[in-house]
């Protein structure tokens, strides 16, 4: 595990509780009682900085850090640790009136104006340049003040430009990834509709076209705007890396974010970190949050840090409903019990002003007496009973597929069959069955290792490169088991369709061919009949699948594919791979999966326990923690765990059966 995360748990002395602190925003006399209000609550961490640029920099070149200092050192004599943020996420306006071209042209050709945040081209050399210069000041100064315990690279990377210095740099990469225009032209299928191309000079980024544009160019651009938002992190990463070494430095990911493939991001810092934001007027989604929460952990195999959540309501929706009482902690508890080693929100202080002066704070602005207040303070004062979970690992023995390739292939280009596929609700949709049957769950990608595993599901990975492929087969011939949806397999890494016949990346593995893809017409349903005679209902999609080797575990009984299989089953060596040719209805998906998980030996958490419960273990070398969350407003629950051990949070001893009032949650360390 990471020395410089481990360092900063030893500091910390278990899980960082706080939010971003923006004093800059407030007159000093508010700090002191800052001050107080952040110990009485239990934070020992703040993320400082993040929105500051025009008060640490409000000229080119002239510096104003004594304000910075007061707020370091004040925060360091009441024991609060600072992760300190490069402001670089939100240029002062002096940056775009000295450079124009700084501010980010638009996929549509319009410009994106100063007012907002992320207005900034990341190709940008003088962007870059004045980024260099207020991270290596901030560096120079900061780095050994006895506060700082991690540094916070800008904020939530994401600006997508179409400036001409983004064709310059999106040439260049073209040029390090094909090396020729012959290869280009190769990889981009660049002789349908005469779009070869003779010279570098004419590759542009691809900007909006009157009608349809090239799939594979507008994929390798999704990646060109991932890594050249990656070179801008790295940048600010090795300048405050080359002061103090011994510290995490790291950039906080979004949920669901499709511009930044983070698993390559993870790979360049000391730990994964996670902005999220779950809907309060949404009764499920607490789901896709622990989807998220499983993909930060799997990410770099380790705890990971929640850097933002709110402590309500939050101010980006049309309707901003509050977190009712008990939600906030329990959503809290709920990110620890996936590998969270941090509980921290935006933001300390409720702005008076501003686009987020209505999101919620830790301080609201009703102070003190507020719900919310109340809330926050008491969970900042109970997480050090679990303390000792810090640090703590996670293992699984299913793992479900999620790459940012085959996100981009499935829903960046035009021209499939369906073009309105939803990449993350797929995977929601095969997630969710897992998660209320309660199995632990690792997500992978195309260069993770499968081996670890009994078990893989692949939602509808319609792009794959050839080394999944080829570890794929590999997993299932050594004696895995994959289940996998419609439409994958289909195309390789340049978006071209693999021959011969669908699915080319996988027919031996599905022991058939596909010879159409059938995509449903509005409100149409199909009749599915499995091998016993369980009936369901499909739709949205079908396969004509034709078997070679498979066994046929489910035919449609009605429309024009009436007979034909709708579910397969391949042997291959000594593993299985089970083929889902439509979307099946949510109760049908869930008895397939959890059906080749139980076949594959992959055993829940807990063997009894409702499915509103959500059950996930940490482990150390020394104990086994169990998390147990009630997740429903009404109804207790009673959880059968055939585990013994202490519940950290109340001190009980716990006897095989644990109890759960509504929105409650127990942390067990398990007696061997």
């Amino acid at each position: 595990m990471n020395s410089r995360m481990n360092a900063f748990r030893s500091r910390l002395g278990g899980f960082a509780f706080g939010g971003d602190y923006n004093p800059e925003q407030w007159d000093r006399s508010v700090w002191d009682e800052d001050m107080t209000l952040m110990r009485q609550a239990g934070v020992n961490l703040v993320t400082v900085g993040v929105f500051a640029w025009a008060s640490l920099e409000p000229a080119p070149g002239e510096f104003t850090f004594d304000w910075l200092d007061d707020v370091m050192d004040l925060l360091h004599r009441n024991d609060i640790s600072v992760d300190l943020a490069t402001p670089t996420m939100a240029p002062p306006a002096w940056l775009s009136q000295q450079f124009p071209d700084v501010l980010p042209v638009m996929e549509d050709g319009e410009t994106f104006g100063f007012g907002s945040r992320l207005h900034f081209d990341p190709s940008s050399p003088a962007y870059r340049q004045a980024a260099t210069r207020i991270t290596t000041a901030l560096a120079k100064r900061y780095s050994h003040h006895p506060a700082l315990a991690m540094w916070h690279i800008s904020n939530e990377f994401g600006p997508t430009a179409y400036n001409a210095h983004s064709s310059v740099a999106f040439r260049d990469w073209l040029r390090r990834r094909y090396g020729t225009l012959e290869r280009l032209n190769d990889a981009w299928y660049t002789r349908f509709w005469s779009q070869v191309y003779t010279d570098w000079e004419q590759v542009n980024v691809p900007e909006v076209p009157r009608s349809w544009s090239n799939p594979a160019r507008r994929l390798d651009f999704k990646r060109f705007v991932s890594d050249t938002l990656l070179e801008c992190f790295i940048a600010e990463r090795d300048i405050v890396r080359s002061y103090r070494d011994d510290i995490p430095v790291l950039t906080n990911f979004m949920r669901f974010y499709k511009n930044a493939d983070y698993w390559r991001w993870a790979a360049e810092q000391d730990a994964a970190a996670l902005d999220i934001y779950p809907d309060p007027g949404r009764d499920d989604s607490h789901i896709p949050a622990a989807l998220n929460f499983d993909l930060m952990r799997s990410l770099r195999g380790e705890p990971w840090v929640l850097m933002e959540q709110a402590a309500s309501g939050v101010s980006q929706w049309k309707v901003n409903n509050v977190k009712r009482p008990g939600r906030m902690r329990l959503g809290s508890y709920q990110a620890v019990a996936h590998g969270a080693d941090t509980v921290m929100y935006f933001q300390w202080r409720a702005s008076r002003g501003g686009q987020e002066r209505f999101h919620s704070a830790m301080l609201p602005h009703s102070g003190t007496g507020a719900r919310t207040w109340r809330e926050v303070s008491a969970l900042g004062n109970e997480l050090p009973r679990i303390a000792e979970v810090a640090g703590a690992d996670s293992t699984a023995d299913v793992a479900v597929l999620f790459d940012w390739n085959a996100w981009w292939g499935l829903t960046e280009t035009h021209g499939l069959p369906r073009n309105d596929f939803d990449y993350t609700q797929l995977q929601t949709d095969h997630y969710r069955p897992l998660w209320q049957a309660h199995h632990a769950v690792d997500f992978v990608s195309f260069g993770s290792d499968f081996g670890r595993y009994r078990a893989i599901v692949v939602p509808n990975a319609y792009l794959v490169d050839d080394r999944c492929a080829r570890e794929l087969e590999a997993f299932v011939r050594g004696g895995g088991t994959v289940i996998c949806s419609f439409f994958s397999g289909v195309v390789d890494e340049c978006n071209q369709v693999r021959q011969p016949a669908y699915p080319g990346a996988f027919r031996d593995l599905i022991g058939a061919y596909i010879d159409e893809y059938w995509p449903a017409r509005d409100n149409e349903t199909v009749n599915v009949s499995f091998a016993d005679g369980t009936p369901a209902i499909a739709d949205w999609w079908q396969d004509s699948i034709h078997p070679e080797s498979a066994t046929v575990l489910a035919r449609y009984t009605s429309g024009p594919l009436a007979g034909r299989p709708a579910v397969i089953d391949n042997t291959l060596g000594d593993g299985r791979f089970v083929y889902i040719g439509t979307r099946l209805e949510p109760a049908a998906l869930a008895a397939v999966l959890l059906g080749a998980l139980a076949d594959a030996g992959v055993r829940p958490v807990v063997p009894d326990a409702p499915a509103f419960v959500e059950a996930t273990v940490r482990q150390t070398a020394e104990h086994r923690y169990l998390f147990l969350l009630n997740h429903s407003d009404d109804a207790p629950a009673t959880v059968t765990t055939g585990e013994r051990g202490v519940d950290l949070i109340g001190g009980e001893p716990v006897w095989d059966v644990v109890r759960l009032a509504p929105l409650q949650v127990a942390v067990i360390r398990v007696t061997e």
